[in-house]
């Protein structure tokens, strides 16, 4: 029920500052995976991608995304739910790969699929966790 709060809350404008950001860390791990499938296997280049795209994608999510402070617990939450994110990435991007979708492009439809599940969740655990007394004040999904 606290996931359906969270998402009748959901203010315009931090789709809006998600989108942007989700739009610089993708291009950080599209571009990472570009680079690095010259030299290694897809699943492993896009994994590095992942990883470097990570950090910038929390601080950025935190400081400007939800205006949020990071700190453990929602470090811990990110992570986790990242953790779900890379999964669900990888099994699509196998799949793509399976049907015969260029490894150039196979990723593209990935993104496409997992960014709205990926707002969700990342939204939930950065406000759940946050010590930023404004957001937890004004959401109703903690």
């Amino acid at each position: 029920m606290k996931i359906i709060n969270s998402i009748k809350s959901i203010d315009i404008f931090e789709v809006i500052r998600f989108s942007f950001v989700g739009v610089i860390v993708t291009a950080i791990h599209y571009g990472v995976y570009l680079f690095f499938n010259l030299w290694f296997q897809a699943t492993i280049a896009y994994t590095i991608g992942y990883l470097l795209s990570f950090t910038c994608n929390y601080l950025l999510s935190n400081y400007f995304t939800f205006k949020t402070k990071p700190n453990v617990k929602s470090g811990f939450g990110f992570a986790l739910s990242h953790l779900i994110n890379y999964f669900l990435h990888i099994i699509l991007l196998k799949i793509f790969l399976a049907i015969n979708i260029s490894e150039t492009l196979a990723p593209l439809p990935v993104f496409m699929i997992v960014i709205p599940l990926n707002f969700l969740l990342v939204r939930f655990f950065l406000k759940k966790y946050s010590r930023n007394e404004k957001s937890i004040n004004n959401d109703p999904c903690i």
